[in-house]
């Protein structure tokens, strides 16, 4: 038999049939999740969130030695109490100072100090940003030994203003940091347009940057005044007369050594956090606008 005979006589190989395409795995989109899965864990949450916050209200609301869930006959004896007899309208006026003023020095320093990181170019300016963020890991307790002797030698214990600088110093590094991100999402051009049509570097940051800057200012703000409006070590070291302190350290005084008035002590909580509450809940809109565009690099 010839070759060509034997390969006509060889029957032809069988090629195997193609496997069929696997169907592409589909993303699980939300529409498609059960709403129990979704709203059980958010429901849960919110219980553990919100029951904290009931207690203190029961407490605040409840009359003195009731045990009972529900705050009634409801009373408001135990806030006039820390309003009046505890000193919390004093302590009120100390924080609502301490805290508006450190939220103008912050502002305003942050915003020189981040224009100047934004816009100039300068030999140390790595190093300086670089500095800036590593003092973010700097505690706060180990500024109190120094702040304190420097305190002292300019006569400043038992001041407001020894507070109000401390606070301003702690938190001018994020704030600088905050504003410079956010400057830098500003077009360059806007500024050399105001320039060619005659006005100054000052000028021009007045009317073309800061309206823009408005999310990333009171991002920077509203921290710098919930900061210091909740921070208790710089107070305490620094304020020992009863007439010059704030909430956080009044809030500490109505713990005794053997027993605790929960009453008064709720009702001081309450009188903290609603001043806080008040002000986020009006300016949340432009708070999360100004952290999230300042935390972008332009």
């Amino acid at each position: 038999m010839s070759v060509k005979e034997a390969t006509k006589a060889a029957p032809a190989p069988v090629r195997a049939a193609p496997e069929p395409p696997r169907p592409a795995k589909k993303n699980r989109s939300w529409d498609e999740v059960p709403r129990w899965q979704i709203y059980l864990p958010l429901s849960i949450y919110l219980v553990f969130t919100l029951i904290p916050f009931y207690w203190i209200l029961l407490f605040s609301l409840r009359p003195a030695g009731s045990t009972s869930l529900v705050p009634w006959p409801m009373t408001f004896d135990h806030f006039e109490k820390v309003w009046t007899e505890r000193s919390f309208g004093t302590y009120f006026q100390n924080s609502v100072l301490v805290g508006v003023v450190t939220l103008l020095m912050t502002t305003l320093v942050a915003l020189a100090g981040g224009y100047a990181l934004a816009r100039f170019n300068f030999k140390i300016k790595s190093a300086f940003m670089l500095a800036l963020l590593c003092s973010q890991f700097v505690p706060g307790a180990l500024l109190l030994v120094p702040l304190f002797e420097i305190f002292a030698e300019l006569q400043m214990i038992n001041s407001l203003g020894s507070v109000i600088i401390a606070e301003t110093v702690f938190q001018l590094p994020l704030s600088m940091i905050l504003i410079s991100n956010f400057i830098k999402n500003v077009p360059y051009s806007l500024e050399e347009a105001a320039w060619v049509d005659g006005c100054n570097r000052f000028t021009a940051f007045r009317i073309i940057v800061l309206p823009l800057l408005r999310p990333g200012l009171i991002a920077v703000g509203s921290f710098a005044f919930v900061h210091s409006w909740n921070h208790f070590l710089f107070a305490l070291m620094f304020l020992n007369n009863q007439e010059k302190q704030t909430i956080p350290v009044g809030l500490n005084t109505l713990m005794g050594a053997d027993s605790v008035d929960l009453g008064a002590l709720a009702a001081g909580g309450i009188i903290a956090a609603v001043p806080v509450v008040i002000v986020f809940a009006f300016i949340q809109k432009w708070l999360i606008t100004g952290f999230s565009a300042g935390a972008v690099k332009g």
